[in-house]
């Protein structure tokens, strides 16, 4: 199993439209990924700053969520909404 968590820097002012974009990804994400166990957006105490926790059964699971059309859509969308590159860390669970 991966644990990925990915903390995402936002604009100021665009928290409305990430979540809602971010929403219908992991949607998106749950409906059509069957190696995906995990797939939720967390707010910090930083109005700016979001973790996202992720699990896929493996590294397959971890690709085919990275080629996904959705991902690849939505993914591009967000780009509108970041104010610095994701910081992602991916783990394998012992």
């Amino acid at each position: 199993m991966l644990g990925i968590i990915a903390t995402l820097t936002i604009k100021p002012g665009t928290n409305a439209a990430f979540e809602e974009t971010m929403g219908k990804l992991a949607a998106a994400v749950r409906a059509g990924e069957p190696g995906n166990k995990l797939y939720a957006l967390h707010k910090t105490d930083d109005a700016n700053v979001y973790v996202m926790l992720e699990r896929y059964d493996d590294q397959a699971a971890l690709d085919a969520h990275r080629a996904s059309p959705h991902f690849k859509d939505l993914g591009r969308k967000l780009g509108d909404y970041l104010a610095a590159r994701p910081q992602v860390q991916v783990m394998q669970e012992v």
